[in-house]
């Protein structure tokens, strides 16, 4: 299956674009933010799988009768307790780290404008926005995070918020 780059780059139409598009990216790397993201996903993941662990040994311990107790390794309610918890608290840090990332973004949008221009770096959004409209392909659906709800797992916050944000601080 071919990769097809066009949704990425919809909005990378003019040299100007390319610009606005370079500053922001440029921000999030001179910020480290990528190594950031990724030691916070550790740290969170980290809590995750502890806090399972301990919340699963103690559902497993009070629910083994005392002739149970001489049995060595850990029974069937242990992993189950352990993965269904995995699944929920991983939701949570998947919420947290999403939280972080909006706001992350929000910085590199900032730090974007400083370099090129609120009033650019918004033009660039609303071309972005133009192409975001489209329909995704089937491949990017998934991806495609409108609102609601779900909201709260989106990485990047709404297009519309971040170039609010960017005129009225120009």
């Amino acid at each position: 299956m071919k990769h097809d780059p066009r949704p990425i780059y919809m909005a990378c139409k003019s040299m100007n674009n390319y610009r606005e598009q370079y500053t922001s990216i440029t921000y999030h790397v001179a910020n480290g933010d990528m190594v950031t993201m990724t030691l916070l996903q550790g740290v969170l993941n980290t809590f995750v799988i502890a806090i399972s662990r301990v919340i699963a040994y103690a559902v497993d311990t009070a629910l083994r009768s005392n002739e149970e107790e001489s049995s060595s390794g850990h029974s069937w309610v242990f992993m189950g307790v352990s993965l269904a918890l995995d699944l929920v608290l991983g939701l949570f840090a998947s919420m947290i780290a999403a939280w972080f990332s909006r706001r992350r973004e929000f910085r590199a949008d900032a730090g974007g404008a400083k370099l090129a221009g609120s009033e650019a770096m918004a033009s660039a959004l609303e071309r972005l926005k133009a192409g975001h409209e489209a329909e995704l392909p089937s491949g990017l659906r998934a991806f495609g995070i409108r609102g609601g709800m779900m909201s709260v797992f989106a990485s990047h916050p709404p297009l519309e918020e971040r170039i609010a944000r960017l005129r009225q601080g120009s």
